[in-house]
């Protein structure tokens, strides 16, 4: 195949399947003319060409969203232009497709498309060699980000150095869970005790000496979690631990395992990456995954955090984790993000330690959102809830 047609489209995913697996020596897209004028959006696409090996060359072609006449037009001086090309008719616009129908009806160029729900090619006109050809393209998070226009940057979690914690990831949830309801301030605490002045003391110390009642918000008191501190010293998280009537001190493991205790979110995250691990059913998984947008303004200028992503084949899945009640608000980001990256063949879910009202289910479920609470945590069933959930099309 020397050219591939492309119907440009605002999910990436259809803009880079068909090089991907095709291999054109030339991508030709047919794209609006923000797109066509966009010369950052289009060094970026190259970028991920040019990282996922490709070395077929974008061509950037303006022919409007809406006017079929004018799609056609293009679509004709293509052919014209490349009388060897085919035509993916994947993405587009509903204009874009039935100008794509005219073309069909007056020539022979070889048409296919994706079928997300099959996860296969199929043979639309005169392409028999997209006929139920099975997709085989493994992407990563990083990939998911990057034909997106975005980069990925590592959050709270240096995702390369986990692999040393695995063995400590289920019982530091099952800790998590017998201190539940206490855990914001046991994470206050250590907070509190263990706060230093950046600026004077480098490198982070890992011994603390602190009072045995330290100041919480609004001039509160929080007294030393003792039982959480002996819980964490038989994690292994926590060595020395000295406790008296005023005064506490112990030494961290490591500067990972300080951040930890001292966030009060990164005991769901950790587990839910690790069963997402161990589900077997994904080719990547990343948690405190950071897109940065490169100066580009998203919504609002800012950066994007997912707790949890994994990524199986070419189908994303945007995990939210939530030690608070979920929020209207929190399904409609992740919404979103998930939209934004993947469309239609993208999933997303929200975890939650919290017990999940009715209403929150009912509101999730209108937006195709997996919900998975605390019974669900208790009873141990995440494993087999992502496992059903990536067989569900």
């Amino acid at each position: 195949m020397k050219t591939l047609i492309e119907l440009y489209d605002e999910r990436p995913i259809e803009n880079v399947l068909g090089s991907e697996v095709f291999r054109p020596q030339r991508t030709v897209f047919l794209c609006p003319g923000d797109v066509a004028q966009d010369k950052v959006l289009q060094d970026k696409l190259r970028r991920y060409f040019a990282h996922r090996g490709l070395t077929t060359e974008p061509v950037f072609l303006e022919s409007g969203l809406f006017s079929s006449t004018k799609i056609l037009k293009q679509l004709r001086a293509v052919v014209k232009s490349y009388p060897d090309c085919v035509l993916d008719i994947t993405g587009g616009t509903d204009a874009a497709l039935f100008a794509a129908g005219q073309l069909c009806a007056e020539s022979d160029i070889p048409v296919f498309t994706y079928s997300r729900r099959r996860r296969r090619f199929f043979n639309i006109h005169n392409a028999p060699f997209a006929e139920e050809l099975v997709c085989s393209v493994q992407h990563t998070v990083e990939d998911c980000f990057l034909m997106a226009g975005g980069t990925l940057r590592e959050g709270r979690v240096d995702n390369a150095i986990l692999g040393q914690y695995m063995d400590k990831i289920d019982p530091f949830f099952r800790l998590y869970l017998n201190h539940r309801t206490h855990w914001p301030r046991i994470v206050g605490y250590m907070q509190r005790a263990s706060q230093v002045d950046k600026d004077l003391m480098l490198p982070i110390p890992l011994h603390v000496d602190a009072p045995y009642t330290v100041k919480g918000e609004r001039g509160s008191r929080i007294d030393a979690p003792e039982a959480a501190l002996r819980d964490f010293e038989a994690l292994g998280f926590l060595h020395n631990v000295r406790i008296s009537s005023d005064r506490v001190s112990f030494d961290f493991h490591d500067l990972q395992i300080r951040t930890w205790l001292r966030d009060i979110g990164s005991v769901l995250e950790l587990y839910i990456y690790k069963c997402c691990l161990d589900a077997g059913i994904f080719n990547d998984v990343h948690t405190s995954a950071i897109v940065d947008w490169d100066g580009v303004q998203e919504r609002d200028g800012v950066t994007n955090e997912i707790d949890v992503m994994a990524m199986q084949g070419i189908v994303p899945v945007f995990i939210s984790c939530k030690t608070c009640d979920v929020t209207t608000e929190a399904l409609n980001e992740l919404a979103i993000l998930r939209d934004r990256f993947g469309g239609k063949a993208a999933k997303a879910a929200i975890v939650t330690t919290q017990r999940c009202r009715n209403v929150t289910r009912h509101r999730a479920a209108e937006l195709c959102i997996d919900v998975v609470d605390l019974e669900d945590l208790r009873a141990k069933r995440i494993i087999p809830h992502l496992q059903s959930m990536m067989q569900q099309f």
